[in-house]
């Protein structure tokens, strides 16, 4: 048996938008409708097919794309808006159609797209369970034997005979990701439909991916614009952009790419060039930018090295406040999604802001972050009358703490060269002394 178990060549995906001529309204009576008819009639007569066609325009959402996925891989499918990732996966789940190319499967698709998907709405919980393990080929004997697990993955047992369409969206979520999950489908495929889950539970589907890919040897196409879970579940990443497979690799190397795209680098973001502000009404953010010691723009940071995060952010209107004053903060994250910490300005050291460009800069002592790929999510909060976040890019950043191995191996490692454990390694100041009087 081949270790392929998914094989895409040359695929792509067009659709043709029409664009209305000529100023007429959207919204028109039937009597201009049956007129148009009788008139689009007598066109397409007098008129040559190209000359009818000037009102329409090809649209590539996939070009030319090409990869293999093999078995028991987790593949991490990133991209901007409109970058084709969900028309890719609705191919991949025989939902749509390609135009041209072929597609490739081994085994079962279970996919998990979009909110009101996959489930027949008049049918209750458990009668869509066992719907969707037939429409997977399996008998009702395996199904009964995984539908505990999945009602209890859920948490819906209390809903379970009522009709899908009465269930909140997440409680559908919940549902959708169990039966996707627990059907032993050979490919799992997963869009951002998570988001809609509260953290705890995507906590719980991140960990159930990781085990239906590295324990029961499934393959996993996960797409999400959270690259903390990305890094954290995937062994490979997909970019792509525009249609077209932009890099294929490490899921570390491709979010660097990804952060990149569009900006001038993923240390240094100009957020001015965006379609729509980072902000509201009365801040905005403007720039963020990561230093090394030495002061240069960079996302590689050795980890004897203080690393020095900074944005800068303008302030549109002046407005009074009682006692606390609005201040920038911050969020740092692994790249498995942990919070590592959280800090911001002290009250005591702010006034009150007048109009103008502000930057705020904070450093990350050396040596206190272990080596791997970190996120930063910087803030402009005040919690004078209730919590206001002014603005709050959760990915503003991203940078990687690098070890130099040779120089630290008989130094700070004493020796070791494998992986270090957990998030932090701080160099600590140790006393060792000897016992008197003990042989």
């Amino acid at each position: 048996m081949s270790d392929t178990i998914i094989r895409v060549e040359n695929l792509g995906k067009k659709y043709i938008i029409g664009h209305q001529q000529g100023g007429h309204s959207r919204y028109v009576a039937l009597r201009d409708v049956l007129a148009n008819s009788a008139k689009s009639v007598w066109k397409s007569i007098r008129q040559p097919k190209a000359a009818r066609n000037n009102n329409r325009e090809e649209f590539w959402a996939l070009k030319d794309v090409s990869f293999e996925v093999k078995r028991g891989e987790a593949i991490g499918i990133i991209g901007r808006n409109g970058a084709g990732k969900s028309t890719l996966l609705k191919i991949l789940s025989r939902i749509t159609e390609p135009t041209r190319g072929r597609v490739t499967l081994e085994g079962r698709v279970a996919s998990l797209l979009e909110v009101g998907t996959g489930f027949h709405p008049e049918l209750t919980g458990r009668e869509n369970i066992y719907l969707n393990g037939a429409i997977l080929g399996m008998t009702k004997a395996e199904i009964k034997r995984k539908f505990d697990e999945i009602v209890a993955f859920a948490e819906v047992e209390k809903f379970l005979d009522t009709p899908v369409k009465r269930y909140s969206s997440g409680m559908y979520v919940r549902l959708a990701f169990a039966v996707a999950a627990h059907l032993e489908p050979e490919i799992l495929v997963v869009d951002e439909v998570l988001a809609v889950g509260d953290a705890q539970f995507q906590k719980k589907c991140l960990g159930k991916m990781k085990d239906v890919s590295t324990q029961e040897g499934r393959t996993v196409l996960f797409v999400s614009h959270q690259m903390s879970m990305i890094s954290s579940l995937c062994t490979k990443a997909v970019l792509l952009e525009s249609g077209e497979i932009s890099q294929v690799g490490l899921p570390s190397d491709v979010i660097l790419s990804y952060y990149s795209s569009g900006y001038s680098s993923p240390a240094q973001v100009d957020f001015t060039k965006l379609n729509k502000p980072i902000g509201d009404d009365y801040a905005v953010l403007l720039e963020a930018y990561v230093k090394n010691a030495k002061g240069e723009i960079t996302t590689e940071i050795d980890i004897n090295e203080t690393i020095t995060i900074g944005m800068r952010y303008k302030v549109l209107v002046e407005r009074g406040f009682n006692r606390v004053y609005p201040y920038p903060n911050c969020n740092v994250f692994a790249s498995d999604g942990t919070h590592v910490f959280y800090s911001s300005i002290p009250n005591s050291e702010l006034n009150p802001p007048t109009l103008g460009e502000y930057i705020a800069e904070f450093s990350i002592p050396s040596n206190l972050l272990n080596s791997g790929t970190y996120f930063v999510g910087l803030a402009f909060s005040c919690c004078d009358l209730g919590v206001k976040v002014h603005f709050y890019e959760q990915n503003a950043l991203c940078f990687n703490i690098k070890e130099n191995l040779e120089a630290n191996l008989y130094n700070t490692r004493n020796g070791w060269s494998g992986v270090l454990p957990g998030i932090i390694h701080p160099k600590l100041k140790w006393k060792l002394k000897k016992q008197v009087g003990y042989f």
